[in-house]
């Protein structure tokens, strides 16, 4: 049975990734602080999940952290880099520290877990890797500059990393969401989701299972020649 790690598979949209390769057919690693409630009642009622609770922000025990998921479970097939920071705040006012925060989780521990997790992959000569972005990476967002640059960031990566490892048999493609109902636009204005719904020709947010199937998608034997490219899943907010 492949594995799959996940980071920030406890809710959300990491949450709806999770469930849903496990219903593929996955043994999925949830990674995060801490369990919620809801992942916690998935887990215990599937055959083929787990939980390792991990601090992102810990960018220094990336490494141990990597060689013991693969010790534990074996050598994955695929990472999904969901966790995110999306700290709101006009850049002028932001503190330094919470920019260095986010930078450090939406970027720099991406890197390098794939780079960890890339050598058992290298050694298997196959493997996926998700990155989730985000379509502000493109279009830009008030008060959530750093947040996109590292999304914008993010999807440097995929395009330069897919160049590296595609002759292994590995694959490296972004997913880059619209605006979803979930704890990180709970707090935008109401106005604001009515705008971003108008704006789609379907007048309506992308649903995260909508996102979860791309993921399940790319993971399979089908996208097997798919690789260095992000794809937008917005209901066409940005066409």
């Amino acid at each position: 049975m492949d594995i799959v790690v996940v980071t920030g598979g406890t809710r959300g949209l990491g949450l709806a990734i999770s469930q849903k390769l496990d219903r593929t057919g996955y043994k999925v690693i949830v990674v995060g602080r801490n369990c919620s409630e809801e992942c916690r009642a998935w887990i215990e009622n599937s055959e083929n999940a787990a939980f390792e609770s991990f601090d992102l922000s810990n960018t220094h025990l990336i490494h141990e952290f990597s060689k013991t998921i693969s010790k534990k479970y074996g050598r994955p097939y695929a990472l999904i880099n969901n966790a995110a920071l999306g700290l709101d705040g006009v850049l002028a006012t932001m503190h330094e520290t919470d920019i260095s925060q986010v930078i450090k989780v939406n970027i720099e521990a991406p890197i390098l877990l794939a780079k960890y997790l890339l050598r058992p992959m290298l050694i298997n000569q196959r493997g996926r890797i998700v990155n989730i972005s985000s379509i502000i990476g493109s279009t830009g967002f008030k008060g959530l500059a750093v947040y996109g640059a590292t999304k914008a960031a993010l999807n440097g990566f995929t395009k330069s990393l897919s160049r590296e490892v595609g002759k292994a048999g590995i694959t490296v493609n972004s997913v880059a969401p619209g605006y979803m109902a979930t704890d990180m636009t709970q707090g935008l204005e109401l106005e604001k989701l009515e705008s971003i719904k108008r704006r789609s020709p379907m007048g309506e947010l992308v649903e995260l299972e909508d996102v979860a199937s791309m993921v399940d998608y790319l993971l399979s034997a089908e996208a097997s020649r798919i690789t260095g490219t992000v794809f937008t899943v917005d209901a066409g907010s940005t066409a």
